[in-house]
């Protein structure tokens, strides 16, 4: 009987709901935690974030104009397929991050769990971070958070499914619309978890997911004008890369989520931080009487 001829996967950039090759022609080779070759990943472009930045902006309105409950709804799906598809999703840990089958299924947990916690939180984030503010007068106001816009986010390096899912779920959830520069060495949870999104009905463009270097594609997006936020978080103790992206951003304002010294410990509860970190606060003055 002749040996079979492994069948090795080439993944694709995930852009506007669709799976595009990235402009350039280009790819890297990704290897799992031993250095045995595993496939081959998209090399995004200049163009590829350009090309995302529009499918983002393209979905925000839809997305952020959406009833709360309904986007819980859709995070919940995503924790559903993501559910379906475990042997999957421990199969791209393990090789990504070296760990045990053990490990790597509790990882999935962690992940699947965080999914679920950010869609609790979808209609309750407005109770918490607005309210009706004392005046003195014959009117009365209420803030109200809104969602930024467009967010750059450049996913953890070293966390590949939980750390990327406590960066995009908190992000989406309170209605923007992101752009995800994924782990350069450990992309393939994050190619996996794209083709989750695909069959979640997560609206084409909600989440954009682009294979490659984060310094590479940090400074097009960081500097890019229609992009409303950047969160640094993936970029943890490269000090002078952070400082550049940040400098950029100032250009249209954008806010900065910075990155810390070192990267989180993703198990820990989150908190709210990730979610106000991407929200405006509108206040609205009524008169009474009139």
């Amino acid at each position: 009987m002749n040996a079979r001829i492994d069948v090795r996967k080439t993944y694709k950039l995930y852009i506007g709901g669709a799976f595009p090759r990235s402009e350039s022609g280009h790819s890297y080779e990704v290897a799992d935690s031993k250095g045995k070759f595993v496939a081959n990943a998209a090399l995004a472009s200049r163009k590829d974030a350009r090309d995302a930045v529009v499918a983002a902006r393209k979905a925000f309105g839809g997305w952020s104009g959406r009833t709360a409950y309904n986007r819980a709804q859709i995070l919940y799906r995503i924790a559903e397929v993501m559910e379906d598809r475990r042997p999957q999703f421990v199969q791209a840990t393990q090789q990504s991050e070296g760990l045990s089958a053990a490990k790597a299924d509790k990882v999935v947990d962690e992940a699947i769990d965080r999914l679920v916690w950010y869609a609790g939180w979808a209609d309750k984030i407005t109770q918490v971070v607005g309210n009706a503010n004392p005046v003195a007068g014959p009117f009365f106001n209420l803030s109200t958070p809104e969602p930024t816009g467009v967010v750059a986010v450049l996913a953890p390096q070293e966390s590949s499914l939980l750390g990327l899912v406590s960066v995009v779920a908190p992000a989406i959830v309170t209605g923007n619309t992101v752009v995800v520069v994924s782990s350069y060495d450990r992309p393939l949870p994050a190619v996996t978890f794209s083709e989750v999104l695909a069959t979640s009905d997560v609206p084409g463009g909600v989440v954009n997911i682009l294979t490659g270097s984060a310094a590479t594609i940090g400074p097009w997006l960081a500097s890019h004008m229609d992009v409303n936020a950047i969160d640094l978080t993936g970029i943890a103790g490269e000090t002078a890369l952070a400082t550049d992206l940040e400098v950029a951003a100032a250009d249209n304002l954008k806010r900065v989520r910075r990155a810390p010294a070192a990267e989180p410990d993703w198990t820990l509860d989150p908190g709210l931080e990730p979610m106000t970190a991407f929200l405006e606060i509108k206040t609205v003055w009524h008169p009474i009487g009139v």
